[in-house]
């Protein structure tokens, strides 16, 4: 079965439109990843300032492999400007990030009518 993984981003209020802002800008950037299920930005709605980032995996290899590859090269070189003219990285939104890992022993789906 398929693995899952979750990025806890504790994001300010104040942030929380640059983070979505960021992910909107990136769209389409892991769906074509070998081994890539299902992605999701959750937003939280009370309690809490933790957005959730929920990836799911055929397998850990696969995400280990998009990890050291698309991005990895995504957050290396991804800054604005850039050049010798002084461009630095934006900060980041997220003033903490934790990731946990699950794997998938059940799963259903809506009954087909």
């Amino acid at each position: 079965m398929s693995i899952v993984k979750i990025n806890a981003l504790s994001v300010p209020a104040e942030q929380r439109e640059v983070l979505e802002r960021r992910f909107a800008s990136r769209a389409g950037a892991v769906e074509g990843s070998d081994g890539f299920e299902w992605f999701e930005l959750l937003r939280p709605v009370e309690g809490t300032d933790q957005y959730l980032v929920y990836t799911r995996w055929r397998s850990e290899a696969d995400f280990q492999a998009w990890m050291e590859g698309p991005m990895k090269a995504a957050h290396q070189g991804g800054g604005q400007g850039g050049g010798p003219a002084g461009g630095e990285r934006p900060k980041p939104a997220a003033t903490a990030s934790q990731v946990w890992s699950f794997e998938v022993v059940q799963q259903t789906a809506p009954k087909q009518g």
